[in-house]
């Protein structure tokens, strides 16, 4: 199983918007996904159509010790399984202060969970406290949605430094495999400068101990999109909502990259090129 976090400090960089919509495209693509909404704002678990003040139970529970994983897990279309989030959850931030191990606590959780999947997404919430920690702690990759501003760049720093902090004390498989630029508009200067500039940054670690190492700007960019913005008030992800809209395109684009890993696409890219030359 792939196990990944989707992670920005910042919030509005469309972390929730991808983290639901690559789900529900993986899940199209015939892969059985399951996606935690592991923040308390809970946008994720609306997005995909539950209501967190309907009464039920939450991540949140489960982290208490008053739930199983597999008591929460709500099946929402086929293939697609959430665990959903509620406003409680901010409260774990401090009752878990003092826990011993409660940076492990979630992966824990879900290491006792007996269901099959083959992608773990976990939408993370806009700070690098307890819970973005134990996100870190129980994936394998991580999944940074960037806007194209400078601003971006800034806090781009402190997060590649908590996950080498996670990597070499808690996770140490624990890799930044792919930068998501969102928002894109490609009618501007800007964004392709700073797209540029991560792509070079990340082409430039040449030590395969980074936990950056190797990772890739996807070559698909997430356009900005109205339909975007409407999609989670109707509780449906963008394949639902507006199907042939541009949003739809790019995250079923990004879920083919998601599914071909860069190294087998540069491969097959190279024999195409070879064929044509021939």
């Amino acid at each position: 199983m792939r196990s990944i976090a989707v992670i920005n400090q910042k919030g509005g960089v469309g972390k929730t918007t991808t983290t639901v919509n690559l789900a529900a495209a993986l899940a199209r693509s015939g892969k059985r996904v399951c996606l935690v909404d592991f923040d308390p704002q809970a946008h994720a678990t609306l997005h995909l159509g539950i209501d967190p003040d309907a009464g039920g139970t939450s991540i949140y529970d489960v982290l208490a010790g008053n739930a199983h994983i597999a008591d929460v897990r709500k099946q929402v279309a086929e293939n697609l399984h959430v665990v959903p989030s509620h406003i409680d959850l901010a409260a774990a931030e401090m009752e878990l202060a003092d826990e011993v191990g409660r940076e492990v606590i979630l992966r824990d959780k879900l290491a006792e969970d007996d269901g099959e999947f083959d992608f773990l997404l976990v939408d993370c919430p806009p700070s690098l406290g307890v819970l973005t920690l134990n996100a870190l702690v129980t994936v394998r990759e991580v999944f940074l949605p960037l806007q194209p501003h400078f601003l971006a760049l800034h806090g781009l720093s402190k997060l590649l430094e908590t996950i080498e902090v996670v990597a070499r004390r808690l996770n140490r498989g624990l890799r930044l495999t792919g930068v998501i630029f969102c928002m894109y508009d490609r009618a501007t200067r800007l964004a392709a400068e700073i797209r540029e500039d991560v792509n070079s940054f990340l082409q430039a670690v040449e030590d395969d101990r980074c936990p950056w190492y190797g990772a890739e700007v996807f070559e698909t960019c997430i356009r900005r999109n109205i339909r975007l913005a409407e999609a989670p008030s109707f509780g449906q992800s963008i394949f639902d909502y507006a199907p042939h809209s541009n949003g739809a395109e790019d995250y079923r684009s990004l879920a083919d990259e998601v599914l071909v890993p860069a190294s087998i696409r540069s491969r097959l890219s190279n024999s195409a090129a070879h064929l044509s030359a021939t």
